[in-house]
């Protein structure tokens, strides 16, 4: 199928059928299949067109397992096998077995409060949702290990993408200095105004050099937050080098058209999101 690349770092992959956003980085590792999805594809109407994969925003829940049939067949994972997050803004990490393959698609799930998986077994796709927050992928090609996570600016503010380097460190011997991260679509500086509280929360857990780098004070007393750099930041800290982390560079509310945004959109809207899967 044909590919269309957005930028040096994301490639919108089966143009021509199911399209999906690929990272170049992430291509180079055979053991494992990625993607991010569109809004493209799928067969929902109206406000969710057309690849909504959220269950719970009041969409035909027929139309949802549709649109994950078709976006896994692309991708090349088993649809019913995905494991859900279950996201509520916070740092907590999980690791994820067989023993939870289909847990949130065709089961419900057994655990609350998770923003974030890590698995080392085969076959146990990881997904994790977005619409303007950041997904951010991991890879580690020496421990055979992968995680993905949800950083909105709360997780951001808890550090979830550090957490997620310790805790494969702690369940895989990850060295930092292997993972190969990569920073998902997500909402840019320039369309993410926050208020002073949501900067001060910043400010509690980050060094002024660190704040200076991603938060822009405006003469209206509000701010503009670069979640890209904020996470890029906590990935290096986690000790990653910067030459293993990637920031796709798309943003969701300026691609509105390709992608889905709360920003954009508030609740009328569907859900984006990332699968990652160590093949079987």
């Amino acid at each position: 199928m044909a590919d269309k690349v957005i930028n040096e770092f994301t490639i919108l992959a089966n143009v021509e059928s199911t399209p999906y956003l690929k990272f170049p980085v992430l291509e180079q590792f055979d053991f494992i299949k990625h993607g991010f999805s569109t809004k493209l594809g799928g067969v929902s109407k109206g406000i969710y067109e057309s690849m909504n994969l959220g269950f719970h925003r009041g969409d035909e829940d027929s139309n949802v397992r549709e649109n994950y049939e078709r976006i896994c067949n692309s991708i090349g994972i088993r649809a019913n096998d995905l494991v859900f997050t279950d996201q509520v803004h916070k740092a907590n990490v999980r690791v994820a077995t067989k023993d939870d393959l289909g847990k949130g698609i065709i089961r419900p799930r057994d655990y609350k409060e998770i923003d974030g998986h890590i698995t080392n077994e085969p076959g146990v796709p990881l997904l994790v949702f977005a619409a303007d927050c950041v997904p951010i992928y991991f890879v580690d090609p020496v421990k055979k290990a992968i995680g993905v996570t949800h950083s909105g600016w709360r997780g951001t503010v808890q550090k979830i993408g550090k957490v997620t380097v310790k805790e494969m460190e702690t369940n895989y011997g990850s060295n930092p200095k292997d993972i190969v991260a990569v920073i998902g679509p997500c909402i840019c500086k320039d369309c993410y105004e926050v208020s002073k509280d949501v900067a001060d929360a910043f400010a509690k857990e980050f060094n002024q050099q660190e704040v200076d780098a991603f938060l822009e004070a405006k003469p209206d007393g509000k701010y503009q937050l670069d979640l890209w750099e904020a996470n890029r930041l906590i990935l290096l800290d986690a000790g990653l080098t910067k030459e293993h982390i990637t920031v796709s560079a798309v943003c969701t509310m300026c691609n509105s058209d390709l992608l889905y945004s709360h920003r954009k959109s508030g609740d009328k809207r569907g859900s984006l999101a990332g699968f990652l899967s160590i093949n079987d």
